[in-house]
């Protein structure tokens, strides 16, 4: 019978570093030169930061992405509503239609008579896109403004609070 053969065995493994001959030492000095000006941040009672200033930028980026929701529900609110008004439209427009062909006519006016409705119906679906196209570009771009707006305001508020902090 022959043995199966065990992937593993077959293929390299890779090597594992070997713990035992790190210098710790080296590391703890590393560690020391990275975050030791850290500790600069706190001495003689001055921050490298206004924490309050902190504070408030949060609370106007808090500000900003909720008036940015509000913004974008509304839009989507009013793509819905839109949307419905379309769909309303649209069955009153079918049982009109439908009632028409219905009507004893010849078999070319009833052709003649699809082919306007066809067409008409058309128009009428690109229209419809068109508006709520606009629809979603305007709410997208009102919520694109607000963000925009608070960042730029967030970098000069970063700007001033790096210049105040140098002045101290």
């Amino acid at each position: 019978m022959a043995k199966a053969q065990n992937t593993f065995e077959s293929t390299p493994t890779a090597a594992f570093p070997d713990f035992t001959k790190f210098d710790f030492t080296k590391i703890q000095a590393d560690f020391g030169n990275w975050f030791g000006d850290y500790s600069k941040a706190f001495t003689n009672g001055k921050n490298l930061f206004d924490i309050d200033g902190v504070v408030a930028a949060q609370k106007k980026n808090f500000e900003v992405l909720t008036a940015a929701n509000q913004a974008a529900f509304e839009g989507v609110k009013a793509v819905a509503q839109r949307q419905a008004e379309i769909a309303r439209k649209a069955v009153e427009e079918f049982s009109k239609v439908a009632k028409e062909l219905a009507a004893p006519t010849s078999a070319e006016e009833k052709l003649v008579k699809q082919a306007e409705i066809t067409k008409a119906g058309f128009e009428q679906a690109v229209a419809n896109l068109r508006e709520i196209t606009d629809l979603v570009q305007k709410s997208g771009s009102e919520v694109a403004e607000l963000i925009q707006g608070r960042f730029v305001a967030q970098i000069d508020e970063v700007k001033a609070a790096i210049a105040k902090t140098a002045k101290k």
